[in-house]
């Protein structure tokens, strides 16, 4: 998958500017997480433990999902670009094989002097029910 990074100087941000990244979780996205991570924790991994839990099926992990949040603050910086300083994650329900995920990151603030976007960040499966929220903190470059 190649993602298309646009310039972007500072001055070009606006509060409201949004970027959105979607993706379907599959099993392979899963195992591959579980080994980059060493999360193997059976709600993620195994079939048989899951069905007996409240879920009855396999969970991806909650940083799984949340990591689509990386793919929209480097789309929201451009390049030259910059680095993520801070997120904040509330998950709200469950991401399951087979779930389309939307990312977005919205500008809702900035901090010219220390060349800060403050942003609001969401994820919400194809339902359009909401998984992730939260904030994020991005460093702008410079020009």
């Amino acid at each position: 998958m190649r993602m298309s990074f646009r310039s972007r100087d500072f001055s070009s941000f606006a509060i409201g500017d949004a970027v959105t990244f979607s993706k379907t979780i599959g099993e392979a996205d899963i195992v591959l997480f579980a080994g980059v991570s060493g999360d193997m924790y059976p709600l993620h991994v195994d079939a048989e433990y899951a069905k007996t839990t409240r879920f009855g099926q396999r969970v991806a992990h909650g940083m799984l999902s949340a990591s689509l949040l990386s793919t929209v603050s480097g789309l929201m910086l451009g390049t030259p670009g910059g680095i993520y300083v801070e997120q904040t994650i509330k998950f709200h329900r469950p991401v399951f094989i087979g779930d389309t995920l939307t990312a977005r990151s919205e500008l809702v603030a900035l901090d010219p002097e220390k060349r800060r976007l403050h942003c609001a960040t969401t994820i919400v499966n194809q339902h359009g029910e909401l998984v992730i929220d939260g904030t994020s903190v991005l460093q702008k470059d410079a020009d």
